[in-house]
């Protein structure tokens, strides 16, 4: 039907132009903080212990993983003490699969806002990454504190946190824009994410070492951006052996997903208001 229509034109306030993703992004970045600010008051706004239950979740986790996976199947921890092996991980997973969930509804949630009112629509999914920025932040806190107690301590690797960070945002983006979009139109997806994140957590290198495999099976195993997301982490926080090829190809993967998002959110978003 498009063909016969011709080009698709949306509605903007006079003046405006449609922007490309990035530029659009960048002159939004006041409704972006706006938005993650409004998520974090949301959040934090009755809750009486606060980072305490930031702190609680990667700690249980840790601790049943250090039962199950160090004490009972004996998994290596390339060298450092498994209890920061596996907290570096989840810390890791934790801030991904937050983000993925709320970013991922985020359209749904905000119908209204979608339907009546022009903005940028990538802002919405883009701001739901910030929030779990917070607990990150939170939680980054234990990391260091956990390095100190069993001896792991940074070195000039650490320098090259910020680029795990990106990495991670890069990764989580990708995801959040697919299944926002999707999920506008097939609301199944919602109740699809919470299964697929937890068959990708034990898909993911959060409580063993990615070298567990090797050759093809070990780069085929990478095109799951998160193994070298939480892989790049570990030689970072921890010192553990440079990742080599598998952060490459999850560099790459983590790039595609990213681009194939940005690109099918922008096709879809043509239609939100219509459909939402």
């Amino acid at each position: 039907m498009s063909d016969h229509l011709g080009p698709w034109t949306e509605n903007t306030a006079r003046g405006m132009v449609q922007d490309r993703a990035w530029t659009a992004l960048w002159r939004s970045r006041d409704l972006i903080w706006y938005f993650a600010v409004r998520d974090v008051k949301l959040r934090y706004r009755q809750a009486v212990l606060g980072a305490i239950w930031v702190l609680a979740q990667p700690i249980a986790s840790v601790v049943v993983f250090t039962l199950v996976f160090s004490r009972l199947a004996g998994v290596s921890s390339q060298g450092v003490p498994y209890p920061v092996f596996a907290l570096v991980g989840m810390v890791s997973w934790t801030y991904f699969s937050t983000s993925v969930t709320a970013g991922g509804q985020v359209l749904v949630a905000n119908a209204s806002l979608v339907s009546k009112v022009y903005f940028p629509r990538m802002a919405a999914p883009a701001a739901a990454l910030l929030s779990p920025g917070v607990d990150l932040a939170v939680s980054l806190v234990l990391v260091e504190v956990a390095t100190v107690v069993y001896g792991v301590g940074p070195t000039w690797r650490l320098l090259a946190a910020p680029l795990w960070l990106v990495l991670m945002v890069v990764t989580a983006l990708g995801a959040a824009l697919w299944l926002s979009a999707l999920n506008v139109r097939y609301r199944d997806v919602q109740h699809a994410v919470g299964p697929v994140l937890q068959v990708l957590l034990f898909a993911s290198p959060v409580a063993y070492a990615a070298t567990a495999l090797s050759g093809w099976q070990a780069q085929l195993y990478a095109v799951n951006p998160m193994v070298g997301v939480i892989a790049l982490g570990r030689w970072s926080f921890l010192g553990t052996p440079w990742p080599g090829w598998q952060l490459l190809v999850s560099v790459v993967s983590a790039g595609v997903l990213l681009v194939s998002g940005v690109a099918y959110f922008n096709r879809a978003q043509r239609s939100f208001a219509d459909v939402i």
